[in-house]
């Protein structure tokens, strides 16, 4: 089967951002994306775009539509993301064939350095703005981040699939299924869940100085908002966590009380992100850009270091990181 962007093609990119009135100046460059098609392009004003193509057959219109309300939601709220253009009528999710597509006026800037404490303070400051605006409402055709079961839909998904050998398969699912049961006793109170970025790691902020934007709120789901902090830090290193972990809270109390209660979360949510991850580099393996940017799936050598992965996680989960 032919994958989903097969045929998007530089002719049908162009036409479909002049059939809202858009005019490029020349052909549209494709940006590091894999769940969507995303190409950066300039007009004939000298303005600078960015189209994002969502993947057919993802996200329903309405869950798309409630992405980019959130994100005009923040934006007149002063939280510094980058908000989906609207035309005449209002309009931010176009139709173009059978693509759907939305246009972003382009971020410019790099990724914070973690070992800045301007930076990390910065971040703090915008991730505290972002859950202040997220928690006055709830999303109703976004996800909502449940742990054991989201863990289960995603290992169906591995086992299934033909890239583990039988030796590997019954590592695997002994790994997962010792995961699934220390998830299962994990409560996040239903209070706690927010509209969350829910991929907030530092490919996805951009800046300079000591402002930054957070970009690609495709992932965006309802989850407590240490989803949105967690994997801005090195757990590797508790002592250097601590002290990174310190300048953002400071950033992030300007206009949010930290949700302290929540960083026992921390752990099984790198757990959940671990097995999600390696599913969906399984699912999406048809999409001709996921071997050439993750060759080293097709090689028997990765599914041992994802289980061993999986066995030192469940040790973190029993002694977390941050309590070292």
């Amino acid at each position: 089967m032919p994958h989903p962007f097969s045929a998007l093609s530089p002719d049908l990119v162009m036409s479909a951002v002049e059939s809202i009135g858009i005019w490029p100046a020349g052909e549209p460059f494709a940006l590091n994306s894999y769940e969507n098609r995303v190409l950066m392009f300039r007009d004939d004003d000298g303005g600078r775009w960015v189209v994002k193509f969502y993947r057919p057959n993802r996200w329903s219109n309405e869950a798309i539509q409630e992405e980019h309300d959130f994100l005009t939601e923040l934006t007149q709220a002063g939280v510094s993301v980058v908000a989906p253009w609207r035309n005449g009528q209002d309009v931010s999710l176009h139709e173009y064939q059978q693509f759907r597509f939305a246009l972003f006026p382009q971020c410019i800037g790099q990724a914070p350095e973690l070992d800045n404490p301007a930076h990390l303070f910065a971040l703090g400051e915008v991730l505290g703005q972002l859950h202040e605006v997220a928690a006055k409402k709830s999303f109703q055709h976004r996800g909502t981040l449940l742990l054991s079961e989201g863990v289960t839909e995603a290992e169906q998904r591995v086992v299934t699939s033909s890239w583990l050998n039988n030796h590997q398969t019954r590592a695997y699912q002994n790994a997962v299924d010792k995961i699934r049961r220390q998830l299962e006793t994990v409560h996040i109170p239903s209070a706690s869940m927010i509209r969350t970025h829910g991929d907030c790691h530092l490919g996805n902020i951009l800046g300079r100085d000591e402002t930054f934007t957070l970009v690609d709120f495709d992932d965006c789901l309802m989850a407590p908002a240490i989803q949105d902090i967690w994997m801005l830090l090195p757990m590797e290193n508790p002592q250097l966590w601590r002290a990174q972990l310190s300048e953002m809270i400071e950033g992030y109390e300007e206009t949010s009380p930290f949700p302290h209660q929540q960083m026992s979360l921390i752990e099984p949510l790198r757990a959940y992100r671990l097995i999600r991850h390696a599913a969906w580099l399984v699912t999406r393996w048809d999409d001709p850009a996921f071997p050439r940017a993750f060759p080293w799936l097709a090689e028997s050598g990765y599914w041992d270091q994802h289980i061993r992965q999986l066995e030192q996680q469940l040790l973190h989960l029993d002694k977390p990181l941050w309590l070292a």
